[in-house]
């Protein structure tokens, strides 16, 4: 029998991205010698980078997703543990299984998700963090190429059910422009008529928030449930099975109290509306 070194994700700054690679390489069941193979690599340098105990190349990360059809995952880990993303620690674990997920529960306070963005919602966004000095040009840059490569998932041939509630100020807010802002509204409107998506719009008068902050619900293949959250530049992937079931119930109360598709549309059509000159 050959003996497996366990890894440990605190080993080293490029330990993460090692831990990350075999899980994704064992859950397409392939052996390092084949996912090499179809890297176009050694198999020497999928095994060193599973150890990682050094960097290895961008190009190297970009084959590894495309390989193992991993939506950008392992080249925003390599982006983060270069420091060029600038992403909040902790995202890229998150994103690693977000990719492989059978449903989304997505609660946002203040912009649309990601994975619901137009690219000129996302740049308007980033263009921000950029103008506050929180990030580079680069850095942001680096982050829309992600997101748009995340929300691959939702084009995929079994994509996953998507359940958004989003607080009314975030459609009200008007970021990049009324333009701007109206396209992404219509984006909203046809993400919401496709069978795997509900949107539901949480109105000012509705007294229910069950979160203090951005929560994003996940449930996996084999049915287990994680949750995410964020801080300013910390992210939490939250695995206690008792804090997610709480987490899961207050979502599933507020799906039940947040007004169903047709009314959230028509909230949805009449922000948009708003903007019209």
């Amino acid at each position: 029998m050959v003996n497996r070194r366990e890894l440990d994700p605190s080993a080293g700054r490029w330990a993460p991205f090692g831990v990350q690679l075999r899980r994704l390489r064992e859950a397409a069941g392939l052996t390092q010698a084949q996912l090499a193979k179809l890297m176009g690599f050694h198999y020497s340098t999928v095994s060193f980078a599973e150890l990682g105990t050094k960097q290895v190349s961008l190009r190297f990360a970009r084959a590894a997703d495309k390989a193992l059809g991993t939506h950008g995952t392992l080249t925003l880990m390599w982006q983060q543990a270069s420091n060029s993303a600038g992403l909040a620690e902790g995202f890229t674990e998150f994103a690693g299984f977000e990719a492989k997920a059978r449903e989304l529960r997505l609660y946002e306070t203040t912009l649309v998700p990601g994975l619901l963005q137009t690219p000129e919602y996302a740049e308007a966004e980033l263009s921000e963090a950029v103008l506050r000095g929180e990030i580079t040009e680069d850095q942001a840059d680096e982050r829309l190429n992600f997101r748009l490569d995340r929300q691959q998932l939702l084009r995929r041939g079994q994509p996953p059910l998507v359940f958004a509630a989003l607080a009314e100020n975030v459609i009200r807010w008007s970021l990049g422009g009324p333009k701007v802002m109206g396209d992404q509204l219509k984006h909203l409107e046809e993400l919401a008529a496709r069978p795997n998506v509900l949107v539901q719009v949480l109105p000012f008068t509705l007294a229910t928030r069950p979160f203090q902050t951005a929560v994003t619900l996940l449930t996996m293949p084999d049915e287990h449930q994680l949750g995410y959250t964020e801080i300013p530049n910390r992210g939490f992937l939250e695995r206690d099975r008792t804090t997610v079931s709480i987490w899961r119930r207050r979502y599933d109360r507020l799906q039940v109290e947040a007004p169903m598709r047709s009314m959230s549309l028509d909230i949805i059509r009449g922000a948009r509306k708003d903007l019209a000159p």
